[in-house]
This record gives C-alpha cells, structure tokens and sequence, in this order.
C-alpha cells in the first residue's frame, strides 16, 4: 500500500536535485550545438542521381515537393541501334513552411538523390522565401555527413552477396571453358603428332621399271 503523499516527496526530490545544480546556458549562435550526426535538418538534393521518377512527389503527405521535367532523345550507342528518351530534370523545389520532417520522400527515392543534413539556419523573414530550389537543396548536400561504419559482425549486405556470388560463377565459368580450351588444343595437337607418325611409318609404293 502506497504511503499517502509519496509522490509528491519523490517530485520535490527531483525539483531539489535539479535547483543545486548549475545551469548550462546555451551560447547560441556564438557556440553551435552539438547535433547528432543523422539529425533532420534539412533535405539535401544530389540531382546527379535522380530520374525524376517523381515518386518522392507522390509519396509526400503534405505535397510540398515541386517537380517539372522534359524528356531529350538520346542517340543511339551503336549504328542501327534505337533512339532513347530520358527525362531530364528543370526543377526541383521543396516548400519548408509545408513540410513536416517525415522523411518519407528519402525512404521512397529509389535511387538515393535525397538524404538528411544537420543543417538548420536557413530561418526566413518571409514565408514564401522557405521554397528552396534544386541549387539550394544541392548546396546543402555538401553538408550530409558520412554513414556510420559497418558493424563487423553484421551479415553482409545481400546486394554484395548477390554481386559476389554472380562474380563468382563468372570466374568459375571462365575457368571451365579455359580449362576445356586447353584440352581440347592438347587432343588435337595429340592426334597431329599420330597422325604424322603413322605416316612416316608407312612402306613406300615400289616403282616399276616402265614407271622409272
């Protein structure tokens, strides 16, 4: 059974410890804060990577993202070969004043174009000043710190398992057909030397004497 009044001594205990001890004052913007390396700040654009597939637009809850593309004809590699179309990327904006910091259009991107920087200054006067286009985003990209090391003691990626296992064959399959040219040239110069052999060992056809 709870001794009445128990909770209100444990709160003034913390609110005790807590008036002895001496208060830390941010010094800010003097002294910047110590952010964690994967902190939200802003999204940052690597536009070398996207393909405008436009599915971080479509994904995005709060329809902050602005996209506008063309498509280019892109000649063939090869003579005879077919044309290509690829989009090519105009604009690629995002509206802070909408977003909300979900971080869905960085889950989506397929292609790994948008990533989180621990920037935050970007603090306007005027609202409409928070949509900020695709040389903005790209400058803040310079700023998306490192990924952390991998754990040794993780399983390896399957993507690298995959790639390495198909390496693999590739060099198992080289191997075999390399091993199998070998034998075959090496019957073949077997069967050359026989076959000279044989012919060097048979009797000449005597010559009559009409025929000398």
């Amino acid at each position: 059974m709870a001794v009445p009044g128990s909770g209100l001594a444990k709160g003034l205990a913390v609110t005790l410890r807590t008036m002895t001890r001496r208060s830390v004052t941010a010094h800010y913007p003097d002294v910047r804060p110590e952010l964690p390396a994967r902190s939200r700040g802003v999204i940052g654009l690597f536009e070398e990577n996207c393909t405008v597939c436009m599915l971080c637009a479509r994904e995005c809850p709060d329809w902050c993202i602005y996209i506008d593309s063309h498509k280019e004809t892109v000649p063939p590699a090869a003579p005879g070969g077919r044309e290509r179309s690829r989009n090519v990327l105009d604009r690629f904006a995002i509206d802070f004043s909408l977003c909300m910091y979900c971080g869905i259009c960085i889950e989506v991107c397929p292609f790994d174009a948008l990533f989180w920087s621990p920037e935050f200054e970007y603090a306007e006067t005027d609202i409409r000043d928070l949509v900020h286009e695709r040389d903005r985003l790209r400058e803040w990209m310079w700023t998306v710190p490192a990924p952390p090391p991998l754990d040794p003691a993780a399983e390896e990626p399957k993507e690298i398992a995959a790639a390495r296992k198909a390496a693999e064959k590739q060099l198992a399959a080289g191997a075999r057909s390399r091993e199998a040219g070998q034998q075959e040239a090496g019957q073949q110069e077997a069967g050359r030397h026989g076959t000279g052999q044989h012919e060097a060992g048979q009797p000449g056809t005597p010559q009559r004497d009409g025929d000398a």
